[in-house]
This record gives structure tokens, sequence and C-alpha cells, in this order.
């Protein structure tokens, strides 16, 4: 669900949210999805009125789940201060180098019944190269077969317990992605095999410790949230 424009009030952010499922339904030609997502605002009455919404998609069956992206723990709080169902999942950016709880917000996840769903693997809004030559990674793949330190970066959040999204190539920036063939079918090959084999404890314990190439998990949240990510001009 879109974010609700700078001094929208919580009713018409509510009615903005209504009609954009509606819309999308209609667009996609179905009855209901799988997930619906909902961003977050600098407004905690906008996110409430929202987050209301998306529960009665979910209660009148237009959604099997819903969730929302890039929520920091205030805005996670605000939510779930009104909510009668809780977010299935929260998707963030988490990858190596930013520890297996940054800001604390997984703990606060976690304690709450929310889902990790990780972004970012190898970084955002582009590849990082920090993390992309890293040493470390690169010891840790050729010690299984050779393995990209995509690939690793990749089998460290799902061997964590996350749910992961990934990127089919590294070729991507802000607003732009590139995926051709064969390169995309390759990586895409590439990143399913992440689940063929397994980090040892002492590998992920080394990865786990790693604090750089940070980042903000929220990057892309609203003011309010650490951080946010203001877009250049």
């Amino acid at each position: 669900i879109r974010k609700a424009p700078p001094g929208t009030s919580p009713k018409d952010a509510a009615e903005r949210a209504r009609v954009q499922i509606e819309e999308d339904l209609q667009a996609l030609g179905l009855d209901g999805v799988d997930m619906l997502m909902l961003r977050d605002s600098p407004d905690c009455e906008v996110m409430q009125a929202q987050w209301a919404v998306m529960e009665q998609a979910l209660e009148a069956g237009k959604t099997r789940s819903i969730g929302v992206i890039n929520f920091c723990e205030k805005a996670l709080s605000c939510i779930l201060a009104t909510a009668k169902i809780k977010p299935a999942l929260n998707y963030y950016m988490l990858h190596v180098g930013m520890g297996p709880d940054p800001l604390g917000l997984r703990t606060f996840c976690d304690s709450n019944g929310i889902r990790t769903f990780a972004y970012g693997a190898v970084g955002e809004p582009g590849p990082n190269e920090e993390l992309l030559s890293s040493p470390i990674l690169k010891r840790i793949g050729k010690a299984h077969g050779n393995k990209s330190p995509e690939q690793v970066a990749v089998r460290w959040l799902l061997q964590s317990g996350a749910a992961v999204s990934v990127r089919p190539t590294t070729y991507f920036g802000l607003g732009t992605s590139t995926c051709t063939a064969p390169t995309c079918e390759d990586g895409l090959q590439q990143r399913a095999d992440s689940f063929s084999w397994s980090l040892s404890a002492k590998e992920m314990k080394e990865l786990d410790s790693l604090t750089s190439p940070n980042d903000n998990p929220t990057l892309f949240s609203s003011a309010g949230c650490p951080s946010a990510f203001v877009m250049p001009k």
C-alpha cells in the first residue's frame, strides 16, 4: 500500500488504502492475493487507520495475510497499540555486517510474533562493494565449493531463520535493475542453490560478529524512524 501524502488525514488515508486494494485486485483480475503490505507514515494515526483497512481486507478474504514494509520499532509500536491482528512480517534490510539483530529490531519483531522478511542481502540501494569483495565471505565461499560472496550472504540470512527476497544479479541501483539472459537465469539458479548447503556454526558466528558494512535496517522508512532515507535531488 502506497504511503499517504504528507498532511493526509487518517480518514482520507484509510480511504486511499481501501481504494488501492480494490483497484489492484481489479487490475490483477483476482478476488484476493497472498499478502498485502503497508508502508509506514510519519503520522501514527494514519498508520493505524490504514492498518485497520488491511485487517478488514484480511477478514473479507481479499488477502491471506498482512504485513509491513520498513517499519522501525516506533512505527510497529504505533500500529500494535490498536491492531486487532499483528503484522505477519516486517520487510526490512538485513545483510552481513549489520549483525543478526540491527537496532534490536529483530528481537522486537520476534517478541511480538512478527517474522523478519529480509531484503538487501548484498546491500541497498545498490550492491555494496565492501560486502561483495569481503575476504571473509570469499574464504567461506571457497570452503563450500567456490560459492560466491552473494551466495554466502544469502545463506547467512536463510540460516538465521529469516525469509529472504533476492535480486537475481548485482546489476542494480537506486530505481534501476537489469536482468537479461543468461545472467538472470544463472543468478536465479545460484540464489536457489542457497538451500542446498549450510554454513558451519563457527562460520555463522564469524559472520554474525562482523560490524561492517553496517546499514540502517529501515533505511527507507518515513521521518520519525532512525536515519530515514532522503531521496537525492
